[in-house]
């Protein structure tokens, strides 16, 4: 086993107690210290919290020192789990989430919610589901042993699908003749988690490479992978800790859909990608990639469509709360089914 394998063992072994600890000391200090956080949190260009952003980058620079980037065009043998995970991605993932808030905000919660706000709050819902992740993806897949090269690939992909698709999918769902996208915040995302962290990890990984220091280096890293994980989740509830104990019953409903619609989209793909005969360092990734949300976009978009104090804002806010701890047990999930995945499947030899 890997050095790299016995740190992760280690933080997997007691995920649940840090994650846990994480979120209650995230909404303690969110609520005890609010203007630290909200200094914090004022620090964002187009929506994009820079503090977040570098927490990001020490998390996806690991995996993606491990590309080995002239092995990129070899990766459309992986077809059966792209073709997956774009599935889930636009024709599963926002009609879902869009029958699941009709369902349960405007029949099952609407005692509890303010009649005024419901269809905001279904908004949100939307708008969070049509967009797919493009960074956090790189975590999860590493966490779970997943293929790089078709992580790469598939981010890249839906980044380009995106473009033109996620205005025309909302505006459909939402009734809305013209979608205001925040061009910036998808611009700005797109070159701050993908093209700059590629270029460094491209050019690092030639230079460690040449000097025999690449599995060094990364064991030198995945300890701070794994902290900048756990200050993501202190951060991200430390923002949000004064309005969860303000309107806790509000944020428990919406969050409920949305944890209900990552386990179905993810286990989707993960019994399809089984069904075809997908590798489980394919299918994994693809299940979460199928599952999580570019959170940056989905509130600069509610925003700027809705307003700040909007329910649609609320509602993808409560998106970026769910979006760590349960994608991190999604990941457990994958993890622990790999067995059972792989038995009696019938993979040929030299496919995926």
């Amino acid at each position: 086993m890997s050095r790299e394998s016995q740190s992760m063992g280690i933080f997997a072994r007691y995920l649940t107690v840090w994650v846990f600890l994480c979120i209650a000391a995230g909404i303690a200090l969110g609520t005890f210290f609010p203007p630290v956080f909200q200094s914090l949190g004022g620090m964002e260009i187009a929506h994009i919290n820079l503090p977040v952003a570098v927490l990001i980058w020490a998390m996806i620079l690991p995996m993606l020192l491990k590309i080995d980037y002239s092995a990129l065009h070899e990766v459309w043998e992986h077809k059966r789990g792209i073709m997956v995970t774009l599935g889930i991605n636009w024709l599963v993932k926002p009609f879902s989430m869009a029958l699941l808030g009709w369902i349960f905000l405007r029949y099952l919660f609407a005692p509890w919610l303010d009649p005024g706000l419901i269809d905001s709050y279904i908004a949100g819902l939307i708008i969070l589901a049509a967009a797919p992740c493009t960074a956090m993806v790189f975590v999860w897949s590493r966490l779970c042993g997943g293929d790089a090269h078709f992580t790469l690939t598939q981010v890249a992909l839906n980044d380009v699908i995106m473009v033109f698709a996620f205005a025309p999918i909302v505006g459909l769902l939402l009734g809305a003749a013209a979608i205001t996208v925040p061009w910036d915040t998808l611009f700005l995302s797109v070159l701050l988690y993908i093209v700059v962290p590629v270029l460094l990890a491209y050019a690092g990984r030639k230079l460690l490479l040449a000097r025999g220091k690449l599995d060094d280096a990364l064991h030198t890293m995945n300890p701070i992978s794994m902290a900048a994980l756990l200050v993501t989740i202190v951060l991200l509830f430390g923002f949000q800790g004064e309005q969860i104990l303000a309107q806790p019953v509000v944020i428990l409903l919406l969050a409920i859909p949305i944890i209900i619609q990552v386990y179905f989209n993810s286990g989707l793909a993960y019994l399809l990608n089984r069904k075809l005969g997908v590798a489980h360092s394919v299918a994994a990734p693809s299940a979460l990639i199928g599952a999580s949300n570019f959170f940056e976009l989905a509130v600069a978009t509610a925003i700027a469509l809705f307003g700040f104090e909007s329910g649609a804002a609320l509602a993808t806010v409560v998106g970026v709360l769910v979006e760590v701890p349960v994608m991190l047990t999604v990941v457990g999930i994958v993890n622990r089914s790999r067995t059972w995945y792989e038995s009696d499947m019938k993979i040929e030899r030299g496919k995926e």
